[in-house]
């Protein structure tokens, strides 16, 4: 069994139920605009949103493009022209509320705090991850918060692990492990820089890329197998 010291951890659908932020959120938004939202144009909205942070991840365009076009894009389908700068303002006030956690979140970062360096490493807006991470508590158990928008780099860019290292005091990079849900952000990026890989999958999807994570967990419990060979929580070393 390898010992890792340092864990790096995806903040959205890995420790955070960003779905049921960005529902809620959109919810609100749509109220508070006199706009009606169905299901069909929720489906629409996130398959443009996952179409332009994909995009982003692959350097195509950046933060502020994702941002500020995708309401625009979204109501252009629609035949109605919006301001999605506006929309997106009101949208982001909406999306920091968010701070539901995935199942066994609190109490797993809880109990791994004491025994391995703790950090965030997400792509998205720093307000917005700041504020979600605070309020969901979460915040004070990791040592730093690596988001996208402030190393000027993003996942899966090499620049955006290269920021990190160089920001972490005496970094292994045969000690350190990432975990996370994406594919082609968290096991992509750790790949890249040379670090083991978990790839968070609940869902069991199939991965058809040629992505390969060091190891895949279907909840994050299972995680304490990788670090100790255990199914239940660690003791003190």
């Amino acid at each position: 069994m390898k010992k890792y010291t340092t864990l790096l951890f995806d903040v959205d659908d890995t420790l955070l139920d960003f779905d049921a932020a960005e529902s809620l959120a959109l919810r609100l938004l749509f109220e508070e605009h006199h706009f009606s939202l169905t299901p069909e144009i929720e489906k629409k909205y996130k398959t443009i949103n996952k179409g332009l942070w994909k995009s982003f991840e692959e350097g195509i365009i950046n933060r502020d493009v994702v941002l500020n076009t995708r309401f625009s894009i979204l109501f252009k389908e629609y035949g109605k022209e919006v301001d999605g700068t506006i929309l997106e303002k009101s949208f982001r006030s909406y999306l920091e509320q968010g701070h539901q956690l995935k199942d066994g979140a609190f109490d797993l970062i809880s109990d791994l705090q004491n025994q391995y360096d703790l950090y965030i490493v997400t792509n998205g807006d720093s307000k917005t991850q700041d504020r979600r991470l605070r309020d969901s508590g979460l915040y004070p158990l990791f040592k730093d918060i690596f988001v996208s928008d402030v190393t000027g780099f993003q996942k899966p860019m090499k620049g955006f692990f290269d920021y990190v290292i160089a920001r972490i005091p005496n970094f292994k990079v045969n000690q350190t492990l990432i975990i996370g849900d994406s594919l082609s952000s968290d096991i992509k990026g750790g790949n890249l820089a040379g670090i083991d890989t978990c790839w968070f999958n609940p869902e069991m999807k199939h991965n058809n890329s040629d992505i390969i994570p060091t190891y895949e967990i279907q909840k994050l419990e299972d995680l304490y197998r990788i670090l100790t060979g255990k199914d239940s929580r660690i003791s003190i070393r």
